[in-house]
């Protein structure tokens, strides 16, 4: 059944994607009217596979019994560490401890093995659900957030370690702030 969802996403993208190249290809320039029409039809697109992430994300956080809230964007988190120092804000270094892994539990990255990862919150650079996560946590804290494909790595993943169009689970302390 997962199977199908992928294969039906995948062709609905597909779709998307082929009308929108039908678009550009064209000898002559689009109308206003059929590229909204394309737009339209991507946005409705994009509506669809949202939802089914979260779907699928409510489901491994049922089956795994997990305590979890939904941010506005889509980001689940769960602070399982307060951390005793000062709040992250945008503009600072963030050094964090992590681990990435899918949903099947397969680990993709590891602090332990990769080292600590550093970035300016708040400038890109990173997927979007960690900086909005990492705004969350104060020095010291401990947390864990499950990121849909369109606050993780998107529709191509980082084509090394994370597949296209995953949803990863990101668990992270917050080391240091600068």
């Amino acid at each position: 059944m997962n199977c199908l969802k992928t294969k039906s996403a995948f062709y609905l993208v597909l779709f998307a994607v082929t009308l929108l190249l039908g678009c550009k290809q064209r000898s002559s320039t689009p109308t206003s009217e059929e590229c909204d029409k394309v737009q339209k039809h991507m946005a409705d697109v994009n509506l669809i596979l949202i939802k089914k992430d979260r779907q699928r994300i409510m489901g491994y956080i049922e089956r795994n019994k997990l305590d979890m809230q939904e941010s506005g964007t889509g980001l689940w988190f769960s602070i399982a560490e307060e951390g005793k120092g000062q709040k992250a804000q945008k503009g600072e270094v963030a050094v964090i401890n992590y681990r990435i892994s899918l949903l099947d539990g397969s680990v993709c990255y590891d602090s332990d093995k990769e080292g600590p990862k550093s970035f300016l919150i708040g400038q890109g650079g990173v997927e979007s659900g960690i900086e909005e996560g990492i705004l969350m946590l104060k020095e010291g804290g401990k947390a864990r957030f499950i990121m849909p494909p369109h606050l993780a790595y998107g529709l191509l993943g980082d084509e090394k370690k994370i597949p296209a169009r995953a949803t990863i689970i990101y668990d992270v302390e917050l080391v240091s702030l600068h």
